[in-house]
C-alpha cells in the first residue's frame, strides 16, 4: 500500500510499530504495540508470575515503551522489582490497585473523556482503583464515588450528582450485585457491571453478583468477576469515542 501511494510514510511506519513484539528469556512475548494499534497499553498481571521473571518483564516493557503497568502485585513481586530497578526507572506503587506503574518520563496523553466509578462497599475498592488506573492509563478524566450500596440506598443520588456527567459508569458490587441494575435505571449512559469475589455462603465469591448482573433489567454490560482492567479499558474506549464526537 505505501508503495503504492496508497499511504503515507509516517502511517505505514505506524502500522509497523502496532506489530512489535520482543521476546524476553524466550518464555515471554511483550506485546510493545498493543498502544499503537489497540489505543490501550500493554499491562503485566504479575499474579502468577515468579518474582524475577515478572521484574525481567517490566523492565523490558519500560524500555520499549517507555511507561507500562503491571496488575495483581504481590508484596514479593515488588522486592524483585525495587531490587532490579535502575536509577532512571521510576516506580510509582498503587496499593488500593495492588498496581505498579514503571516509567521512564513518558506520561499518559491529555484527557479524553470522562469515566464514573462507584462501589457498593469499600472491599469493592480494590477492583475499582484497578479499574481506574486503566482509565486513566488510557488518557481518560475519572470520577469516584465509593461505598454507595443498596444497603443504605441514600447514599447513591447524592453520589450521582458528583460524577454526572460522565461518558460512561463503571459499577463494581459484590454479595448480590444489585447496584449495577439501580444505577443503570437512573442514569443515561452506558454502564459496565462488574461482579466482585466479596460475599459468602451459597453461590459466593462473586457467583451471585455475576448472576444478578446477568439478569438485571435495566441495559448494562457485564465483565468477569472481579475484572478491574477490563472494565477500565472498555469504558476509556468508551469515553474516548465521546470525547471525539
Amino acid at each position: 500500500m505505501y508503495r503504492n501511494g496508497e499511504v503515507s510514510e509516517d502511517e505505514a511506519a505506524e502500522a509497523l510499530e502496532g506489530l512489535r513484539i520482543e521476546v524476553i528469556d524466550g518464555m515471554a512475548r511483550i506485546d510493545t504495540g498493543r498502544n499503537v494499534r489497540c489505543g490501550m497499553p500493554e499491562v503485566v498481571l504479575a499474579e502468577g508470575k515468579e518474582p524475577a521473571a515478572f521484574a525481567a518483564i517490566m523492565l523490558a516493557q519500560v524500555k520499549a515503551a517507555s511507561r507500562c503497568v503491571a496488575t495483581r502485585v504481590s508484596p514479593e513481586h515488588l522486592v524483585a522489582l525495587q531490587a532490579r530497578l535502575p536509577p532512571d526507572v521510576r516506580m510509582e506503587h498503587r496499593k488500593a490497585a495492588r498496581a505498579v506503574i514503571l516509567s521512564t518520563g513518558g506520561e499518559p496523553g491529555p484527557r479524553v473523556g470522562t469515566v464514573a466509578i462507584l462501589t457498593a462497599g469499600t472491599s469493592d475498592i480494590p477492583v475499582a482503583e484497578e479499574a481506574r488506573l486503566i482509565a486513566e492509563e488510557m488518557g481518560c478524566e475519572v470520577r469516584t464515588a465509593y461505598d454507595v450500596g443498596v444497603a443504605g440506598i441514600h447514599r447513591l443520588f447524592s453520589a450521582l450528582k458528583d460524577v454526572i456527567p460522565a461518558d460512561v459508569f463503571i459499577v463494581a458490587a459484590g454479595r448480590e450485585g444489585t447496584l449495577p441494575a439501580i444505577v443503570a435505571g437512573l442514569v443515561d449512559r452506558p454502564v459496565i457491571g462488574v461482579p466482585v469475589s466479596t460475599g459468602y455462603g451459597y453461590m459466593g465469591g462473586g457467583e451471585a453478583a455475576l448472576a444478578s448482573m446477568l439478569q438485571a433489567c435495566s441495559v448494562l454490560a457485564v465483565v468477569n468477576i472481579d475484572a478491574g482492567f477490563t472494565a477500565g479499558a472498555f469504558a476509556a474506549q468508551i469515553a474516548r469515542g465521546g470525547g471525539r464526537r
